[in-house]
C-alpha cells in the first residue's frame, strides 16, 4: 500500500483564498442610487443648502412634474427616510430629496428643448448668411465644430 502513495497537493494549499483576485478599493457613492423602476426617472433635488431651506428650487421641480419618492416605495433606501418635517416619510440625504418623474414627460421635455435649440441654430445661420455679399465669389465657410484646448498655447 505504501507503494501506491499518490502525489497529490494538500487540500490547504489549494484554497480559494490563494487564487482569489485582489480587491480593488472604490470611493463610496456620495448619494445612494435607487434601483431602476420601469417608466420612472429618479433625480436628487435640492431642498436646502447649509441648513437654509430652498423652497424656490423644490417648487420649480414639482411644477416640472417631479414628485417626492416615498421611502416605503424604495426599501433599498429606507435608512435615508426623513423622520420629521415637511418631507417626513420621503428619502432625504444632506439637503437633497429623492424625486422621480415619468420617463415620458422627461423625454417630451428633451424633445422640446432639442426643437428650440434647432430653431435657434437655424435663426443664427440665416442671420449670418443674410450678411453675405452675393457679389463675392468667396463662399462663406460655416464650420459648426468647436474645439477645446488647454494650456497657454505657446
Amino acid at each position: 500500500m505504501e507503494q501506491l502513495e499518490q502525489n497529490r497537493k494538500s487540500r490547504e494549499s489549494d484554497s480559494r483564498e490563494k487564487t482569489k483576485r485582489p480587491m480593488i478599493w472604490r470611493a463610496p457613492e456620495t448619494l445612494p442610487s435607487p434601483d431602476p423602476r420601469p417608466g420612472w426617472t429618479p433625480r436628487w433635488v435640492r431642498i436646502s443648502t447649509l441648513g437654509v431651506a430652498d423652497p424656490g428650487n423644490i417648487s420649480s421641480k414639482l411644477r416640472e412634474g417631479y414628485e417626492p419618492c416615498k421611502a416605503e416605495d424604495y426599501p433599498e433606501l429606507m435608512m435615508h427616510a426623513s423622520t420629521e418635517g415637511r418631507w417626513k416619510g420621503n428619502i432625504e440625504v444632506g439637503g437633497l430629496l429623492l424625486c422621480r418623474i415619468p420617463s415620458e414627460i422627461l423625454e417630451s421635455r428633451m424633445q422640446q428643448h432639442d426643437q428650440k435649440n434647432k430653431m435657434q441654430m437655424e435663426s443664427v445661420d440665416s442671420n449670418f448668411l443674410r450678411d453675405r455679399d452675393a457679389r463675392s465669389n468667396m463662399a462663406m465657410i460655416v464650420d459648426k465644430k468647436s474645439k477645446v484646448t488647454f494650456g497657454s498655447g505657446t
